[in-house]
């Protein structure tokens, strides 16, 4: 009503006709009317609109019937246009929402409307927009609530849900299975080859070993060589080289019946003497062949003669 002094509340935009013809809009706050030839023909609010569109039914593109509804969220930018470009606004905006949903929902196959839900209600907001602009009002968002799908077809989904976890099931088993034989061939593997490796460093070892020993054997019984040649070549070295064969002769013929139940034995069996007189005779021919040593090989000669005699 025109009461000649108007207070206009916040985020409301109050339509004023003067003699049936559109006058201004006021302003929130303190307003000025006259009486009689000023008129209050609409009151729009500024505010954020929350409008439910109903549920409808739409054919998705591979021909699956659905039941759908939204909340759709807008506001009115100009209340001019929102008043004179048409008659109610809400129900306009709402019968374009369902309009527009199912010409999106057409566009695609059942399974991309619940995973492109998202890129679904951009595309529904954008083309309100583009038919809203001249009702001076902007459609901020749009929400699909809930989608209900025939029970047959829901039933289909879920043999496929459940086809498909099998399947995923089967799959990480399976993978699951080779890594662990790989794992297990890799294990062998490793252990194939630290045997080896060790193996090849005991040879090593043990070669090394053997080498060091032979050496150190070939050492000694050069050492042990060199002296018995330095001894033979010394005073009563051939009582010593005689001494040394005797007890080798006896010792040899104490291990005899030791080593074998058969034995062979020479005639001279208990002649000591001669056995030792005839291995300082080999001993001297040796000795006289060899020229490096030719005391020792005199000394040989002469201990041999004495003990033909």
């Amino acid at each position: 009503m025109n009461t000649v002094v108007l207070f206009v509340p916040q985020q409301e935009a109050w339509v004023v006709e003067r003699m049936g013809r559109f006058h201004r809009i006021l302003e929130p706050g303190l307003n000025f009317l006259i009486p009689l030839l000023d008129r209050i023909r609409y009151v729009q609010s500024l505010k954020e609109i929350v409008i439910n569109v109903p549920e409808q039914s739409a054919v998705s593109l591979d021909n699956v019937t659905l039941q759908i509804d939204g909340v759709l969220y807008l506001r009115i930018l100009n209340p001019f246009k929102s008043s004179y470009g048409v008659e109610d606004p809400e129900y306009a905006v709402t019968q374009l929402a369902q309009t527009t949903m199912r010409s999106e929902l057409g566009k695609l196959t059942l399974d991309k409307v619940f995973r492109e839900r998202e890129s679904l209600n951009s595309n529904i907001v954008q083309s309100i927009n583009q038919a809203a602009d001249e009702w001076g009002i902007r459609c901020l968002r749009y929400e699909i609530k809930d989608i209900h799908v025939p029970p047959r077809v829901k039933e289909s989904m879920q043999m496929q849900v459940e086809a498909e976890r099998k399947k995923r099931a089967t799959v990480l088993e399976s993978e699951g299975t080779r890594e662990a034989a790989i794992n297990v061939a890799e294990g062998r593997k490793q252990a194939q080859i630290l045997a080896s490796e060790g193996q090849k460093a005991e040879q090593i070892n043990k070669a090394s070993g053997e080498a060091q020993a032979i050496m150190a054997k070939a050492e000694a019984k050069a050492k042990a060589i060199s002296m018995l040649s330095d001894a033979l070549t010394e005073q009563n070295g051939d009582a010593a080289a005689s001494l040394s064969v005797a007890e080798q002769y006896v010792s040899a013929f104490s291990n005899l019946a030791k080593e074998s139940n058969t034995i062979l034995l020479p005639s001279s069996t208990g002649d000591i003497s001669g056995m030792v007189t005839q291995a300082m005779t080999i001993y001297g021919a040796l000795a006289k062949s060899s020229p490096k040593a030719p005391v020792a090989a005199e000394k040989s000669d002469d201990f041999g003669s004495q003990s033909s005699q």
